[in-house]
């Protein structure tokens, strides 16, 4: 039997003093145990006895990128240069971009029955004019009441009716436009598929009813006439309809009312009021929308005092005060011609003209 210090069971096998103690004489300290390296090894390794314990992997190779890194890095590149290009070119349509709807367009000039009344006093001309109530500039194309529609919220739809107003204000109140010859700030807020059509108007005018530029924006001929007052006198409507769930339409009714004189001939010189009505429709879609720009599909335009014998496709040239349109004539129609719209022309009511 064992003493009272032994366990039941007597010493355990591997314990000092039991079985075999051929490590009996070996200490491991705390510092032998941190250094140790403990490893396991696999079964062919165990069996061979002789192969390395742990496969080290190789360390990573610094400074070189992969191919894929590199593939990937000039397909972003490539994409943002791209990107880039289309984004600076000015008025070109991306690739495969769909084509607007094209502007149909009528310009009506209206002939005077008599002598266009002038006079050196600009505010006398107007107050003593139908014109005398409207309002000056921009003020006189206020925006609607507006409401959302069963496809398109109220944000959307008075973003449409701001977009309207921001072409009638560029294309009929801003000098650059009226007389300098300026043609972009309109541009601009035309829809990119719509450019084509635009350009067109002005590098090739034509009466077809497709390429006026007076269609398209009003200006005159800075050769014969200058603007006698800065302050454009303006009155009209706007209206807002949805035309199909993806559609948005805004038509526009307004009188301008300019007061011009002769290029050139200084304060001195009697100045008259020439009006134009613009009765103009457009269309957005979400895009539109999105980008600010319009289509503008339909463009009406009546003006006087024109002469009916002067073309009206590419510049207005108004009669001025002491002038008349008497044995005035439009010019010929040629019904053998299918690529031109009908000359057309109106008479100016004496009730249009201010009474001095």
């Amino acid at each position: 039997m064992g003493g009272p210090s032994d366990p039941p069971e007597g010493t355990p096998e591997g314990a000092p003093g039991g079985g075999e103690d051929e490590y009996g004489s070996v200490v491991f300290d705390e510092s032998f145990v941190r250094a140790a390296r403990l490893q396991e090894y696999s079964a062919r390794e165990r069996i061979t006895d002789h192969a390395p314990a742990v496969r080290r992997s190789p360390p990573p190779r610094r400074g070189r990128p992969s191919r894929q890194a590199l593939v990937l890095l000039l397909l972003i590149a490539v994409a943002f240069g791209t990107a880039v290009f289309m984004g600076v070119r000015p008025g070109r349509a991306p690739a495969g971009a769909e084509p607007a709807e094209p502007l149909r367009m009528t310009v009506v000039p209206l002939a005077p029955r008599g002598e266009v009344p002038g006079t050196t006093d600009v505010e006398r001309l107007y107050a003593r004019s139908p014109a005398a109530p409207f309002n000056t500039g921009a003020d006189g194309v206020p925006l609607p009441a507006t409401r959302s529609t069963e496809h398109f919220s109220d944000s959307q739809v008075v973003t449409a009716l701001l977009t309207a107003k921001d072409y009638l204000v560029r294309s009929s109140l801003d000098p650059g436009v009226l007389i300098g010859g300026e043609t972009r700030p309109v541009r601009l807020l035309l829809d990119s598929g719509q450019h084509g059509q635009f350009d067109r108007s002005f590098d090739r005018p034509t009466a077809d009813g497709r390429h006026a530029p007076t269609g398209w924006l009003v200006r005159f001929d800075p050769s014969q006439v200058e603007l006698a007052d800065q302050g454009i006198r303006v009155r009209g409507t706007m209206r807002a309809a949805e035309a199909d769930a993806a559609t948005l339409e805004v038509t526009t009714d307004h009188t301008f009312v300019y007061a011009v004189r002769p290029a050139g001939a200084g304060r001195d010189a009697e100045a008259s009021l020439f009006t134009v009505r613009r009765e103009l429709r457009f269309r957005f879609d979400h895009d539109d929308l999105r980008l600010h720009q319009a289509e503008l599909v339909g463009a009406h335009l009546q003006a006087g005092p024109l002469s009916c014998a002067e073309d009206t496709a590419a510049r207005l040239r108004p009669l001025l005060a002491g002038r008349t349109a008497e044995k005035d004539a439009p010019r010929g129609t040629d019904p053998y011609t299918t690529d031109t719209a009908p000359a057309l022309c109106g008479s100016l009511s004496p009730a249009a003209q201010p009474k001095l």
